[in-house]
């Protein structure tokens, strides 16, 4: 058996069909595997970036062209997209509005190292959905997140990092570390400086007394944490009270608070701060915020905007500067990609139709999973689903590591894929994207009771 959370489901019966889906996969696409082979000479791995190749046990697929909530691959197979580019495109594919809005700014001048009216547009719309008055601008939430940490360290005078197990806050070398098989802190991949582990502390989600004790050691400049985490194999829900407790336990420690909103934002405008009336100190975010248009973002009290309040020396020299800022943040082409989206495209009845079809989605994977008598827990976040394989759902990451079974995780994604649905993230769940259809939904749901049938037949 594979392990004692879902007893119907052998071993040998998920291996026998993960073998035969990656074969059929392969078989249906020649002009990947040639593309893939030719990419060999010029890239590591064959890919632009090393997770194309890691995030899949198959062949690289390779991309033609995306409309709506769908996808083409150069074989001409076309996929429902559930995994949207892991939410980068929420949006959709070419969403018109972002497309003549980046159109036209390209015409224009797409940088200039200086501000346009855009730039106010975004912050006054982004202040209005998140409640936080003051914005600033990067290129991804990765260093988003990096700039809020070099300013928490300005503001506190405090250097460390506070992290949930579990997280993902992108790849700078503070949010990289996580505990290892004896509980010590250790570097999540290589590369990064070997007193890495000195800059941040990790402690369980939902854990009141381990959080307590790490912010009373008064040592610590920033909590970065999602509202809810995302990146576990399923999805780690706050119990009740623990945002309440968190945010009391930073203002009586002195310690800075910052919600990532990256992913947790595709729930509504405002994402689950304005959602659950969270009151962070920082606000970061990324990706489908432009609709795919590189863009990051981070938003903060007035009081924490005074630290960036710029003073200049006698002959005009800048004597105070904070160590943030890139040559191509604030550009005129992601505000108007930015603003098109936010204004055009993530409007409030389009967030409507994602938790109505999500809605639908998680109803119809439970259905599934209780008529094929699996012990499976399947969550709902919005337009987010998923599954997780134990009854219950997981409070930390422990319990999110004691349940997975990779094996069965991929297979579950390459069955969908031969049949023309991506969810590309193994073990992330669906997420119902603006354009996706009921007839989309239905896709996943009819290859997904397919999947769970076969499994338990016999």
């Amino acid at each position: 058996m594979i392990a004692a959370h879902h007893p119907p489901v052998s071993a040998s019966r998920v291996r026998e069909l993960k073998d035969r889906e990656d074969a059929r996969f392969h078989a249906a696409r020649p002009r990947s595997l040639a593309l893939w082979q030719r990419a060999q000479a010029v890239m590591p791995n064959g890919v632009p970036m090393a997770w194309h190749r890691s995030s899949y046990h198959h062949l690289p697929l390779w991309v033609s062209e995306g409309h709506g909530s769908r996808f083409t691959d150069v074989d001409g197979h076309t996929y429902s997209d559930f995994n949207i580019a892991d939410m980068s495109m929420f949006c959709g594919y070419a969403p018109a509005p972002v497309v003549r809005a980046v159109a036209e700014c390209m015409a224009r001048g797409n940088q200039f190292l200086l501000p346009n009216e855009d730039a106010i547009v975004v912050s006054e719309e982004l202040g209005r959905r998140y409640g936080l008055p003051k914005w600033q601008y990067t290129l991804s939430a990765t260093q988003a997140n990096m700039e809020v940490l070099r300013v928490a360290r300005v503001v506190t005078g405090r250097d460390k990092l506070l992290v949930f197990d579990g997280k993902y806050h992108g790849h700078f070398d503070q949010a990289l570390v996580e505990p290892g098989a004896d509980g010590s802190l250790v570097a999540e991949e290589h590369g990064l400086p070997r007193d890495v582990t000195a800059h941040t502390v990790v402690v369980p989600f939902n854990d009141d007394a381990a959080l307590a004790q790490a912010l009373r050691r008064g040592d610590i400049a920033l909590v970065l944490t999602e509202p809810a985490l995302t990146n576990n194999f399923g999805l780690i829900l706050p119990e009740p009270g623990f945002h309440a407790r968190l945010r009391q336990l930073c203002f009586e420690t002195g310690t800075l608070l910052a919600l990532d909103e990256t992913h947790t934002q595709v729930v509504g405008p405002g994402g689950l701060t304005r959602q659950w009336s969270l009151e962070p100190d920082f606000i970061s975010a990324g990706k489908s915020i432009a609709a795919g248009v590189p863009f990051g973002t981070w938003g903060m009290t007035d009081n924490i905007a005074r630290y960036l309040n710029q003073e200049k020396g006698p002959d005009g020299e800048r004597i105070n500067l904070v160590a943030i800022g890139g040559t191509l943040f604030g550009n005129a082409l992601s505000m108007a990609a930015a603003r098109a989206t936010m204004l055009e495209v993530l409007t409030p009845a389009a967030y409507a139709n994602t938790q109505k079809l999500g809605a639908r989605l998680a109803d119809g994977m439970r259905a599934a999973v209780e008529k094929a008598g699996l012990p499976w827990h399947i969550h709902h976040l919005g337009p987010r689903s998923g599954y997780t394989f134990r009854e219950t759902p997981v409070r930390n990451a422990d319990e999110a590591r004691a349940c997975q079974d990779p094996l069965l995780a991929r297979l579950i994604r390459v069955w969908l894929a031969n049949r023309g649905v991506w969810e590309a993230i193994v073990g992330a769940g669906p997420v119902v994207p603006v354009p996706a259809t009921a007839a989309d939904v239905d896709a996943y749901l009819v290859a997904w009771q397919e999947l769970l049938e076969t499994l338990t037949a016999g």
